[in-house]
């Protein structure tokens, strides 16, 4: 399995920067606008807009482009709602503590969202659960993402919660870039170390799962 492939199944840098774009252009705009809420939710949704139809020309999922749009106008209502700037975070904060807690399920139920996403990626559906040591690999490496995860929650809340608003918007929308690509690919790094890490030597490695396959 390459490990670019694996990036662009998870999004990779696109997704990336279709998650970040419309935040950072809310920011950008909600500062040049004098901290208007409304010039700044307003701009987002038209790049997010924008990303959207650049998305469904180029042949992507609609199914992901619309849940891309959807998120940033949930982010928009809220932060109208609240007249609160800092609110643009919550979304995401919610969001990545969901994620961990659905990865840290996958695991513990034995069915590690690496491996489910990798077994799909490489027409495997679930054959790899019939080989123990894919199994426990996929497992431990799973742990990687569910740290990710938390990171972002972690690093993130304190940027929702703080009351000063320029640093709670400016800082939490960098360190929402920062934790977006460059974390993503450290993670994918890290994992796939574990995963060649915790592989027997004589294992045929991911295309190869030993042992009958399911029905």
């Amino acid at each position: 399995m390459r490990q670019d492939t694996l990036v662009s199944l998870l999004g990779g840098r696109r997704g990336a920067f279709d998650a970040t774009a419309p935040l950072v252009v809310f920011i950008l705009t909600w500062l040049a606008a004098g901290r208007s809420i409304g010039w700044g939710v307003g701009a987002s949704l038209v790049a997010a807009a924008v990303i959207a139809l650049v998305r469904l020309r180029q042949r992507a999922k609609p199914r992901a482009v619309l849940l891309g749009l959807l998120s940033v106008c949930v982010a928009g209502i809220i932060v109208l709602y609240t007249g609160r700037a800092a609110d643009i975070l919550l979304p995401r904060v919610l969001s990545n503590a969901a994620s961990a807690l659905v990865w840290a399920g996958s695991i513990v139920f034995r069915w590690p969202l690496l491996g489910v996403v990798v077994g799909a990626l490489l027409g495997q559906r679930a054959r790899w659960r019939s080989d123990p040591a894919l199994l426990r690999a996929y497992s431990a490496a799973s742990w990687t993402w569910v740290a990710m995860y938390a990171l972002r929650v972690v690093v993130l809340t304190p940027f929702w919660l703080s009351d000063h608003e320029d640093f709670a918007v400016v800082g939490g929308g960098v360190a929402q870039v920062l934790l977006s690509w460059p974390l993503l690919a450290l993670c994918l790094v890290v994992s796939g170390a574990a995963m060649k890490a915790l592989l027997p030597n004589d294992h045929p490695g991911l295309r190869h799962p030993q042992g009958p396959p399911e029905d």
